[in-house]
């Protein structure tokens, strides 16, 4: 019994081992990136500036460009078909 204890503890510890390993990498990164900035410095003006510049805002509407769609009186269509239509092509008349 004693002989299975022993076996089981040395079992577990060399698998105790592997894990202790692989971790001792994570937890040196871990702590490495602890002592990094946490975000570089921007180029430009800072926000929280008062006296920063900023670009002029100017009202635009948003509706401005709207056009009633509502349903009107149909027009002369056929005089301006007949405008828009390629013109026919005379035939000049054979000569006998």
């Amino acid at each position: 019994m004693l002989t299975l204890l022993g076996a089981r503890f040395a079992a577990a510890s060399s698998a105790r081992g592997r894990h202790l390993r692989f971790n001792w990498p994570l937890l040196a990164a871990l702590v490495l990136s602890g002592c990094m900035p946490a975000t570089p410095p921007l180029p430009g003006a800072d926000p929280a500036d008062p006296a920063a510049r900023v670009a002029r805002v100017g009202y635009r509407s948003t509706i401005a460009p709207y056009d009633s769609l509502r349903p009107a009186e149909p027009g002369p269509w056929r005089e301006r078909n007949d405008s828009a239509a390629p013109q026919p092509k005379t035939q000049p008349k054979p000569d006998r």
